[in-house]
């Protein structure tokens, strides 16, 4: 899907962002969606299996070796944590108890923190709102890399060590670009997050932790379910800024690759996002897409015209 056009800087739009107006337009056009909206009831029981899942690892994991921990954390574990990541986004979205009970969502959140090793809950859920409400944005929203990121990241050697290290960016990027006040919240989350890590190597040792934690980090980078992270907002068609993937990873993944349907209707629950598409076929038909996360990374190092540089963005409001 990528086009050779040479990079050398962001695609820069003085437009708004195209997700207001298609929901307008889908919404006067079938206003049977709305029945879409609302929470799914199953989602949390989901989340708690997957977090008692991985506590229950860890008597086992601390038996392993190092080589085998980090295989499996690679093949296994991190898995089941970037799906917990990924719980962490419909969370945000208040799609575990419903809007009608925000604190109720925010502490699941930090509950299904656990098994990824590193607080990151509460932080997620305000930078997130950011991402929507200023999407593309210049210095708001804190999805977009940054210039120097660009320059120094865009050869194929240099694509491909982004990609490894894409955790690091994507945890550090919001707190340098657009640093917000820390919430009460997020205090707590800190708290409670390192006291369950400490009680993990108090009673089992390092392994565990090391196995929480690598597979959270490695799946964010060089893996076939990490690459929801290049393929929901990278251009690889000049002048398209979302795009969806519709494979088989969405059924691990609360169908978080129904992007385009995600920022035109973030009140809809993940498991409705393929019934709006049918709805509104006509509209999400035309829109490029990818069938697969593993091709979007390939191409996303060896394309010459796709790299960090291939990111619309907008000039933010004085």
């Amino acid at each position: 899907m990528g086009q050779s056009v040479s990079r050398d800087d962001f695609e820069w739009l003085f437009t708004d962002q195209p997700h207001k107006d298609r929901r307008e337009k889908i919404l006067n056009l079938h206003p049977e969606i709305k029945e879409l909206f609302g929470f799914n009831p199953t989602f949390k029981w989901h989340v708690v299996l997957l977090v008692l899942f991985q506590i229950i690892t860890i008597p086992i994991v601390c038996q392993l070796k190092w080589p085998h921990l980090l295989i499996l954390a690679y093949f296994f574990g991190g898995v089941i944590n970037h799906v917990l990541s990924l719980a962490q986004h419909e969370i945000t979205h208040n799609m575990a108890f419903g809007n009608g009970r925000p604190s109720a969502n925010r502490w699941f959140g930090i509950f299904a923190n656990l098994p990824l090793g590193v607080p990151m809950s509460a932080s997620f859920k305000k930078y997130h709102i950011l991402h929507h409400r200023y999407l593309s944005v210049d210095g708001i929203d804190p999805d977009l890399p940054t210039s120097l990121e660009a320059k120094l990241f865009c050869t194929t050697l240099g694509k491909l060590l982004w990609v490894v290290l894409q955790p690091l960016f994507y945890l550090l990027r919001p707190i340098l670009v657009c640093p917000l006040q820390i919430s009460r919240l997020e205090v707590y989350n800190v708290i409670i997050q390192f006291t369950f890590d400490a009680a993990v190597v108090y009673f089992y040792g390092w392994k565990p932790l090391v196995y929480l934690i690598s597979g959270t980090l490695l799946t964010m980078g060089l893996h076939p379910i990490g690459g929801h992270l290049i393929a929901e907002h990278y251009m690889f068609r000049t002048g398209f800024e979302t795009y969806s993937y519709y494979g088989c990873l969405n059924a691990l993944t609360f169908n978080v690759g129904y992007h385009n349907e995600h920022h035109d209707f973030p009140a809809i629950p993940g498991c409705n996002l393929p019934k709006l598409r049918v709805i509104a076929r006509e509209f999400y038909d035309p829109l490029p897409h990818h069938t697969s996360w593993i091709k979007v990374i390939v191409d996303f190092i060896l394309d010459p015209s796709i790299g960090p540089y291939a990111r619309v963005k907008r000039e933010k409001l004085q």
